[in-house]
């Protein structure tokens, strides 16, 4: 009589249950739609590199307009302080509104997957790991209040993760852009108080950036253009 064979057929992953994917189960086209925009933001935010440099030394309040540039609102504030910024609101308040126009993508990833997109960030090494777990446990402790802390320029992924959390926590989108437009609409009126106050130095610092902003622009396009060529041949 012989023995059965004890050797059994393993199962198959499918291809949306390898590592580095965020979702649980087989994606759908909600699924489909969130990670493209995922994808389309971090393209989006490295072509606008060069406009931001270039924006910064010629007009600063339309830089802050096209973008909430914090940067292009803290210079604004300066120019304000000095008269050269006239109707600086109006700026302010599509700057707010530009500062936040993809926010609720990171809300969504959050609803879909729940943890899963902060899970595949982390994933990329044991630096980026330790990061959002730190991240994580900050936002957890702040709750709602973390929708205003997401802003602080600390070297820390908060403002992903606090936005990711919000989505699992079923926080609604009118609630969370409720919520996210009053922090950008805070912290960005903070900068603009910065620029005021430095005022006429700043000013003048603008002035001499704005002689070399085209070719911080060009640099910027060749460093996007040439960079991913340098990685795939050390690759």
């Amino acid at each position: 009589m012989s023995e059965p064979n004890s050797t059994q057929p393993t199962a198959t992953k499918e291809w949306w249950q390898e590592e580095g994917m965020p979702w649980k189960q087989k994606p759908g086209r909600q699924d489909y739609w969130c990670l493209g925009w995922i994808m389309f933001m971090g393209i989006f935010g490295l072509a606008m590199l060069p406009l931001r440099g270039w924006l910064l030394g010629l007009n600063p309040p339309l830089l802050v307009a096209l973008t909430g540039s914090r940067s292009g609102t803290a210079a604004m504030g300066a120019l304000a302080s000095q008269g050269l910024a006239p109707h600086w609101y109006w700026y302010l308040l599509a700057g707010t509104i530009m500062s936040i126009k993809f926010d609720w993508v990171f809300w969504w990833a959050g609803k879909l997957w729940g943890r899963g997109m902060i899970e595949v960030w982390a994933g990329r090494s044991e630096r980026a790991g330790k990061n959002y777990a730190r991240a994580e446990r900050w936002a957890q402790k702040l709750g709602w209040l973390g929708m205003f802390i997401a802003y602080i320029p600390i070297p820390l992924p908060l403002m992903q993760v606090i936005f990711v959390l919000a989505g699992a926590s079923r926080m609604s989108l009118k609630k969370f852009v409720a919520l996210d437009f009053l922090a950008s609409t805070v912290w960005l009126l903070g900068y603009f108080a910065l620029g005021w106050v430095v005022g006429k130095p700043a000013v003048e610092l603008l002035k001499e950036y704005a002689k070399i902003a085209n070719y911080v622009a060009i640099a910027l396009i060749v460093f996007i253009v040439v960079g991913p060529m340098f990685q795939r041949r050390k690759g």
